[in-house]
């Protein structure tokens, strides 16, 4: 029985390093896609990264001093905690490759974390364990954003006075995109602007975009890229015609439930479009917003 188990940890430990070897081998960096809900998928973190997505989001509840990775009851999946799942392996892997989760991509994943449980409690809990893993956090002290390996914003409870009133922390926070034009002063805090698609768009890809529904879609993501904020719309049509369409304008980060259909997806466009640095044209009339 004991030769057993020894046997069967030996075979998970064998498993992870393989993943390890496969997400460096593989997976071309694909700063575009965005991994809705990733512990939802059979392997998570790995199936996001073997898949090059380099914004991956995981929810998360408090329960007693454990932080907790599941959708809506953690009582059955108090193993699966935040820190096995994605800060220790994140870890890993940034140290064997010299400061980088992909060797070779320079610049941060993100990791969001969606907070399920109160904010205030849940991100006292989260900051000693964020601090433990440091070394490749993206950090702000003191007026001053370093940029790390991994960059931790928060979605859902948000703590916003704790995290405005911080000098020195170690998460950012996910903004309202309808809500960018209200709030300019604080661009150390809001890393990205976010909204639902339905409160924005009507279009479902089916036909062409309302012209109107694309000019108000523009106007937004060229007020937060204004601030230099990442823009990400949840729960869009799983439609490569939609996609198309919210690169077009500008949307940062497509969200996704289906890993391979995105990376493939991404992989054959245009580069002019996939590459969220570049400038994207706009219709004329693009400065007004309806707030």
């Amino acid at each position: 029985m004991i030769f057993s188990v020894k046997l069967l940890k030996t075979f998970v430990l064998f498993l992870l390093l393989f993943s390890f070897s496969q997400v460096h081998s593989q997976s071309v960096p694909l700063p575009n896609a965005f991994a809705h809900n990733d512990y939802r998928h059979r392997r998570p973190l790995f199936d996001a990264l073997e898949n090059g997505y380099t914004n991956i989001e995981a929810d998360i509840f408090l329960e007693g001093n454990r932080i907790i990775v599941a959708h809506i009851d953690p009582f059955f999946r108090r193993s699966r905690t935040l820190e096995t799942l994605y800060l220790k392996p994140l870890s890993e892997m940034v140290e064997k490759n010299n400061g980088q989760v992909y060797k070779g991509y320079n610049q941060p994943v993100i990791l969001m974390i969606d907070v399920k449980t109160g904010a205030k409690n849940t991100y006292n809990a989260l900051k000693p364990l964020l601090e433990k893993y440091r070394p490749m956090l993206s950090s702000y002290d003191h007026g001053k954003v370093s940029p790390g390996a991994v960059t931790v914003v928060l979605s859902g409870h948000k703590p916003y006075n704790l995290i405005k009133g911080e000098e020195t922390r170690l998460a950012f926070i996910d903004e309202d995109l309808r809500k960018t034009v209200k709030d300019t002063t604080t661009a150390n805090v809001y890393t990205m602007s976010s909204c639902k698609y339905s409160k924005l768009l009507a279009w479902t890809g089916n036909g062409a975009i309302p012209e109107n529904e694309r000019i108000r879609l523009c106007a937004y993501v060229d007020m937060a890229h204004k601030y230099r904020k990442k823009v990400r719309l949840w729960a869009s049509p799983e439609k490569a015609v939609v996609w198309n369409e919210l690169l077009k304008c500008g949307v940062d980060l497509i969200n996704t439930d289906k890993l391979v259909s995105l990376k493939n997806f991404l992989t054959n466009y245009d580069a002019g479009y996939a590459n969220s640095t570049k400038q994207q044209q706009r219709p004329a009339g693009m400065g007004i917003l309806n707030l």
